[in-house]
């Protein structure tokens, strides 16, 4: 059953409507983040219940897992692409083979950086500038939760092989499981038990371990269609030269992106723990805003690497464009509403009883759900170069956003315009809008046509 429909998919990504194409993609996907932000609210909800002293901490540090976690994802997204261009090109047993390999690396790869963050974080956390109570909650939260690595990398995985094959269904099932079981274990950890941030880490630690047990056993079952099958695995080392051809700009981007974040909140920090706070539930709610633009630009890189694959650039292209105009009307009219302070402050409030975070998070989120729409063109565009394997652009435009466009509005407007913790805010907005811009002017510069990863393409094109 699900090879045959893994072939409906394939069939309807490169030859049906790529309207209802995009949306059987985005659409599971859009709930999956929703899943996923949920994840993260759910603590931000509970911990706004016992301080703001918690929220801040984990605020501080969670950009240090997202580091790491980004890192390893520039190996399952590469995996991601390259197998969706095996599928394309018809070539069932090269994507099998790729995920072979892809596994490997990953597991490796977060076992490894589970125990080194593990011993580093006091460190890593007394850098960041915490010190007394919030140094010692970021400790105990960030030692826990880099164990969820491996678990999580494992859900990854197979997101990434069954997303590659044009199912989102499955993967979004999987989160829902998840974020189901840390619904229970927030409140009963963190409140009943009171064992307050160390309740949240291992929540979110013992939440992944069913879903990447049920992951890791749909991995290996043949009828899946493109699965593990390490009993017959022979290294090749162009596999592995396709990984890191792919996938490390992809990861040196999204970590060294994370490590911005990192250096930002260490700069929110200055202003002191309100509006550390108030930092986190902005960001946080205004993910659910745009997760139809992210859901869209998955949908666009699964879309654009098949049909790469299948040498149908144009029909790639026109995927791209409907993809971006979906999402930046939705995000557009969703980002007025939200905009609206009276909208703003009532979201805020579920997660913070304190009036000075309050002020400081719906300023904040007022002024990103304005100018959410520009993240329709981001994540579309991005889509589309990662789909056609152009990683070091994405890498590039990853990089220069926060590092280049972000700190230097924060100087301006810090320095030259004395805003205060405002300059936060608009350095955000800025840095975004300029990035989407950017990717704008490249896509119309037609380099993304040309396909960086080189398969062997069969007369006939098999079904996977």
């Amino acid at each position: 059953m699900s090879n045959k429909l893994s072939a409906e998919k394939q069939n309807m990504i490169l030859d049906g409507n790529l309207f209802k194409a995009i949306l059987a993609l985005a659409v599971p996907i859009m709930i999956n983040s929703f899943i996923q932000t949920m994840y993260n609210l759910t603590d931000t909800y509970w911990l706004g219940k016992i301080g703001t002293d918690p929220m801040a901490a984990i605020t501080l540090v969670s950009p240090v897992q997202n580091i790491i976690i980004n890192f390893g994802q520039g190996i399952t997204t590469a995996g991601s692409i390259l197998i969706s261009q095996y599928i394309g090109a018809g070539e069932k047993k090269q994507a099998v083979n790729m995920a072979n390999h892809l596994f490997i690396c990953s597991m490796t790869f977060s076992l490894v950086c589970a125990f080194a963050c593990m011993i580093a974080t006091p460190g890593i956390v007394g850098w960041l500038g915490a010190e007394g109570t919030l140094f010692s909650l970021g400790v105990t939260y960030l030692q826990i939760v880099v164990l969820d690595m491996p678990f999580l990398f494992t859900i990854n995985m197979y997101n990434a092989v069954r997303q590659a094959q044009g199912d989102t269904l499955r993967p979004m099932l999987m989160n829902l499981l998840g974020i189901s079981i840390n619904f229970i274990l927030d409140p009963l950890l963190m409140i009943v038990l009171d064992m307050g941030t160390m309740g949240a880490a291992l929540a979110t630690l013992t939440a992944k371990i069913p879903p990447a047990i049920l992951c890791m056993w749909l991995l290996i079952k043949s009828s899946n269609g493109i699965h593990l099958s390490l009993k017959d695995f022979e290294f090749e080392s162009e596999k592995l030269k396709s990984i890191v051809k792919v996938g490390l700009p992809t990861a040196i981007g999204g970590s060294t992106m994370q490590l911005g974040f990192l250096l930002m909140t260490k700069n929110v920090l200055k202003y002191g723990s309100m509006a550390t706070a108030a930092y986190g539930i902005g960001n946080k709610i205004n993910g659910i805003i745009t997760m139809p633009s992210n859901g869209i630009g998955s949908a666009v890189s699964t879309i654009v690497g098949q049909n790469m694959g299948a040498r149908q650039v144009d029909r790639a292209d026109k995927g791209y464009k409907m993809a971006m105009f979906m999402a930046m009307a939705f995000l557009f009219v969703g980002g007025m509403i939200l905009s609206r302070r009276p909208v703003s402050q009532f979201l805020v409030n579920i997660f913070t009883s304190d009036p000075v975070v309050s002020g400081l998070a719906t300023d904040f989120l007022s002024l990103m759900a304005f100018w959410c729409w520009t993240n329709s063109i981001y994540n579309a565009t991005m889509g589309l170069f990662q789909g056609s394997g152009h990683t070091m652009i994405t890498m590039l435009v990853d990089a220069s956003r926060i590092w280049v466009f972000r700190f230097l509005t924060l100087f301006i407007c810090e320095s030259v315009l004395l805003l205060g913790v405002e300059s936060i805010w608009y350095s955000v907005v800025i840095s975004n809008g300029t990035s989407s811009f950017i990717l704008l002017i490249l896509y119309f510069t037609g380099i993304w046509r040309k396909s960086t990863v080189k398969i062997e393409q069969q007369e006939t094109r098999q079904n996977a």
